[in-house]
């Protein structure tokens, strides 16, 4: 539907549209050197700038115009009255009803078959708030909000450079959610960019409501457990990626960025990481390689050895472990499951409790019930300690969906080490492995640099398991065109 010339229609089509919608301000005046043109300003209250629209729009239309009647009137008026930044010329009424759900001002004036539509966003955000879930000792605070426009400021403030560069788009046939994909030109490649505006494209749904949505709906395989996107509430770390050649896709209303693409190996890797020494930094990752393993084998594990293979284990072991099991009721499976469970519950319970009323469950929770389990003899001591280690392991790793992932496979190797003993441990374990390497991220290998490291001479392998000293570091990942590899001499 089109603007008409006549004011009353035009209005009386807006009326419509926003029937019952309270908020909805109409304002309509007389502007020109004699007050004889006939205008109306709409918007919605409470997320628009009203100095704006006063100070930018009114004041001048009413006060400072000298326009007359029969001339171009709103060409007049963009060219000499109001003083807006961002100010168009619409005349689809579809494109219209949208931009006063975001925020713009539309102007109309009697006898013009367009409308012009004033950047007057000012809905509440927050501001620049502090990382929550992405905590580091040495390194930048901030965070990203929940405001696309105010996330992509963070990310110029880190690269000036012309070569960063912002698509974007809106997605949701009824949100119409702003979406912008970041990259650097030159250093991506090309293939990546438009698989991802692709993707993009391809979504079709009525609303998003958070980055997560699209997390979902851009992963090829979207029954594995393993994420595919990586996910940051650190502008520093969204930074690095774009250096490394990544693209980032910042969502409106979602404190979190995507960063694609993902490998396993980026899952593992904190922010952190490059700004302490190389030493300490190349510990810690093994560590977190390691505490991956034990949260996702160390339940299947004890239960293969102590039911199926327990000559693998030292007498005195066996022993003890035997002891402590003498007046539980249950298998060493049914007891392994009570206390993941119980565990499970509680994590989720300390989550959506608030946060000082969380930690104190999760830790009293925790001490009480598993203390209270053993002494009234439902599980054994050494299944309480096995339990607990597969917990903290699980908050080693930096990544909560790569976690999530981990505890969802962990039941898998469980389940075929109660059925299978050794046996089913390593047919589980493998098949983790195999899945693993099955996946992929916008035509990335998910197992690079495990895999196909030669790709680019090895180098990646440096930044892997272990983070070899930064000026070893001359060439940016696989995710980089390789025409602009070498980010130093």
């Amino acid at each position: 539907m089109l603007v008409s010339k006549n004011l009353k229609t035009n209005e009386n089509i807006l009326q419509e549209a926003f029937k019952d919608c309270a908020d909805i301000v109409y304002r309509p005046f007389k502007a020109g050197a004699d007050k004889n043109i006939d205008m109306v300003l709409v918007y919605i209250d409470n997320i628009v700038d009203t100095d704006v629209i006063e100070n930018s729009i009114m004041t001048n239309l009413m006060n400072r115009t000298r326009v007359g009647w029969g001339e171009n009137i709103l060409d007049k008026l963009k060219a000499e009255a109001i003083s807006v930044g961002e100010l168009d010329e619409e005349t689809d009424f579809e494109n219209l009803f949208t931009s006063i759900l975001l925020g713009d001002t539309v102007i109309f004036a009697e006898g013009e078959e367009k409308a012009l539509v004033a950047s007057t966003k000012g809905w509440p955000t927050r501001g620049v708030p502090e990382a929550e879930n992405e905590i580091v000792v040495q390194g930048p605070k901030d965070a990203f909000a929940e405001s696309v426009s105010k996330n992509v400021v963070l990310m110029r403030r880190r690269i000036r450079d012309t070569s960063l560069k912002v698509f974007r788009t809106k997605i949701g046939r009824r949100s119409q959610t702003d979406v912008a994909v970041m990259y650097m030109d030159g250093i991506v490649r090309s293939e990546v960019v438009e698989k991802v505006k692709k993707s993009l494209e391809n979504i079709d749904v009525d609303a998003i409501l958070d980055a997560g949505y699209i997390e979902q709906m851009t992963e090829r395989k979207w029954w594995s457990p393993f994420p595919q996107v990586q996910m940051t509430e650190r502008p520093d770390k969204a930074s690095a990626a774009l250096f490394e050649g990544r693209v980032v896709v910042a969502v409106d209303n979602s404190p979190m960025v995507l960063m694609l693409p993902s490998t396993l190996n980026t899952f593992f890797q904190a922010a952190e990481d490059y700004y302490d020494r190389w030493e300490i930094m190349s510990f810690i990752r093994l560590i977190r390689y390691a505490a991956a393993f034990i949260a996702l084998g160390l339940p299947g594990l004890y239960i293969a050895l102590t039911l199926y293979n327990p000559n693998l284990l030292p007498v005195e072991v066996v022993l003890k472990i035997a002891g402590t099991r003498i007046n539980v009721p249950f298998s060493a499976v049914t007891e392994v499951f009570i206390m993941e469970i119980a565990f499970e519950l509680l994590r989720e319970a300390g989550i959506r409790l608030p946060s000082p009323i969380g930690s104190t469950l999760g830790i009293v929770g925790g001490i009480v019930i598993g203390q209270a389990a053993v002494d009234a003899g439902l599980v054994g001591p050494v299944v309480v300690i096995i339990s607990a280690v597969t917990g903290i392991c699980t908050f080693v790793i930096p990544n909560q969906s790569m976690v999530n992932g981990i505890r969802l496979c962990k039941y898998g190797v469980l389940a075929l080490s109660a059925v299978l003993g050794l046996f089913g441990f390593w047919i589980g374990i493998m098949l983790t492995l195999v899945h693993l390497c099955s996946l992929g991220s916008f035509g990335i290998p998910y197992m690079y640099p495990y895999c196909s490291a030669s790709e680019n001479g090895w180098d990646d392998l440096k930044d892997s398991v272990v983070r070899m000293p930064l000026f070893m570091l001359k060439k940016r990942p696989v995710f980089s065109s390789a025409k602009n590899r070498v980010r130093r001499d």
